[in-house]
């Protein structure tokens, strides 16, 4: 019995580090059932069972009528889909026999999430919110104070994230320093006659949208408890984005968006 048991436990373990990966990292709950359940086939098992949460998978596998169930404890670790890409090849070529469980471990310790340089964020971020201001006729200067803006609110979020700092507290913080440096801009500096289209298009990089998109996603294709889980993470986010738009226009005096 120990030689039948011994590989599906391995598998079992593969099958949940696959999800966990997935959770992780931004997957919608139906992908992250469906590849832990393709890849504990393509290794051998007759099926895989798996129960998802927004904290934790519990995954059983079965092979002839032998029964082992897992959990695990998740914890969010940030949208990349890089990391959503690798394991959904590593899956591909389990199917295609082009992978045993041995070289799936393999494949899976060295996965790394990809990372783009900090600065290279920041550039994209502002250009992003600049040009979104642009093309809601914001004007050049609006784009440009939109643009200033949202870098440095962009940098001192990644600044927070690297110091491991609540989310709700670090968007609050980011939308603070966005509306502060936009609105002061407008209301104080060279750019008096900019529209206040400006002061919204530098907290568009506040927007949870991939949250909410698996949100809706989850509840539409029956994981509702994950879904309500993720649509109240993603309000929570906006809150406090909204909270931290207030507390900057009350305190510098400033004018509302119009």
């Amino acid at each position: 019995m120990s030689t039948d048991v011994n590989p599906q436990r391995e598998v079992t373990r593969l099958c949940i580090q696959c999800g966990l990966f997935l959770l992780q990292h931004g997957a919608e709950s139906a992908l992250v059932e469906e590849l832990s359940s393709r890849l504990g086939v393509a290794l051998g098992m007759d099926s895989v069972e798996s129960s998802i949460s927004a904290n934790a998978i519990v995954l059983s596998t079965i092979k002839d009528n032998q029964c082992l169930t897992t959990t695990r404890k998740n914890s969010d670790r940030g949208i990349n889909m890089h990391v959503v890409t690798e394991v959904q090849h590593i899956v591909i070529l389990a199917e295609h026999k082009l992978l045993d469980h041995k070289d799936v471990l393999k494949r899976f310790e060295h996965i790394k999430p990809l990372r783009y340089p900090r600065w290279l964020v920041v550039l994209m971020v502002g250009l992003s919110c600049g040009c979104f201001c642009k093309l809601n006729s914001g004007g050049w200067d609006g784009a440009m104070v939109a643009f200033l803006a949202s870098s440095v609110a962009m940098y001192v979020r990644l600044v927070l994230t690297s110091h491991h700092l609540h989310p709700q507290i670090n968007f609050c913080i980011t939308a603070f320093v966005a509306t502060t440096i936009s609105g002061l801009l407008i209301a104080k500096g060279p750019f008096a006659m900019t529209s206040n289209i400006a002061m919204a298009a530098s907290v568009l990089l506040l927007v949870p949208g991939f949250p909410l998109i698996n949100a809706v996603a989850d509840m539409f294709k029956g994981h509702v408890n994950t879904g309500l889980a993720r649509w109240a993470m993603a309000s929570l986010l906006t809150l406090a984005t909204c909270i931290g738009v207030v507390m900057a226009m009350s305190l510098w005096g400033l004018k509302g968006w119009e």
